[in-house]
């Protein structure tokens, strides 16, 4: 074997000279670890990682350095802001001799968080979060977003309204002509007859995309679920028993909510966030299609 193995990505010249605006890897399977508060998990994430390549004439870019430069980070510390600024900083400095300025990464994982039953004591499941990250430097400008989706469920207010008409009709029809009705006749009746019409409800999801500041201590991942779960107000159950099921029908019963009213409250939830995108969707039970809004970002919070 040859001691000088070759490489044309240095020798040869690029075959037409024009600048790339981004070169690099996708799907890159990596071990990262998620820290806060009292949250410390190793987490499989897919990474993609690209630099510029302004330089014209060459002909690629050195993609085991972008390589082992994510690999040696995701096996330092947990995720933070300030660490993923220092890759992407490192990401560029390794090809100054492609002139590259820029990069950028994005990190696609689950963040598993279990979560307690609504009513039973020492009940609790696990709950995946799918992760979004988005982290780049461009011009000289840090940016850092991440992106969440959250399932709940919905019921819908019109649906709800046409079945508490259909009850109405029912307990008129049956007690009609009756002056005085005894409580216990009246139980038994909608015992019976309660269910009479059920509005629909279904899962829903909602996605959420928020800016992260530069000098933030974290990610910020499990206060952002627990705002827009706290806003929605009936997010998805894992581990339950017949009274927390219950439980979880009165939430609903409570919390009617069409797709308008969803994106609102998370929307009004994240006034302390910048750059908040909201889209939600009702995977509706009625039509065979979907119901969806999406929410326009909101100012800087003060």
């Amino acid at each position: 074997m040859s001691s000088a193995l070759p490489d044309v990505s240095v020798t040869d010249l690029a075959s037409s000279f024009s600048p790339l605006q981004w070169v690099g890897m996708q799907g890159i399977d990596l071990p990262i670890r998620i820290e806060e508060s009292t949250y410390l998990r190793e987490v499989h994430a897919r990474a993609d990682v690209q630099v510029d390549l302004p330089a014209p004439h060459v002909k690629g870019i050195h993609m085991s350095r972008l390589y082992r430069l994510l690999d040696a980070w995701g096996q330092a510390a947990a995720v933070s802001p300030a660490n993923l600024f220092q890759l992407l900083q490192e990401m560029i400095d390794s090809h100054q001799d492609c002139a590259s300025r820029n990069a950028r990464l994005r990190l696609d994982f689950d963040l598993l968080v279990r979560r307690p039953a609504l009513v039973t004591d020492g009940l609790s499941g696990w709950k995946s979060y799918p992760v979004h990250l988005l982290a780049s430097k461009v011009g000289g400008t840090l940016n850092l977003s991440i992106e969440v989706k959250i399932g709940y469920s919905s019921t819908c207010p019109c649906s709800a309204a046409l079945s508490r008409q259909l009850i109405e009709d029912g307990f008129l029809q049956t007690f009609k002509g009756q002056p005085l009705l005894e409580a216990s006749a009246v139980a038994q009746w909608l015992r019976s007859n309660a269910s009479l019409a059920t509005p629909h409800s279904q899962r829903s999801e909602a996605r959420v995309r928020v800016a992260v500041p530069v000098d933030a201590p974290g990610l910020g991942l499990l206060a952002l679920i627990d705002k827009v779960e706290g806003a929605l107000r009936t997010p998805v159950q894992t581990a339950v028993k017949r009274a927390d099921e219950q439980a979880f029908a009165a939430l609903n019963g409570q919390n009617l909510m069409f797709v308008e009213d969803a994106a609102r409250r998370i929307q009004a939830s994240l006034h302390e966030y910048r750059e908040t995108h909201v889209h939600v969707r009702h995977l509706e039970s009625l039509h065979p299609h979907d119901a969806s809004a999406w929410s326009v970002p909101q100012a800087p919070a003060h």
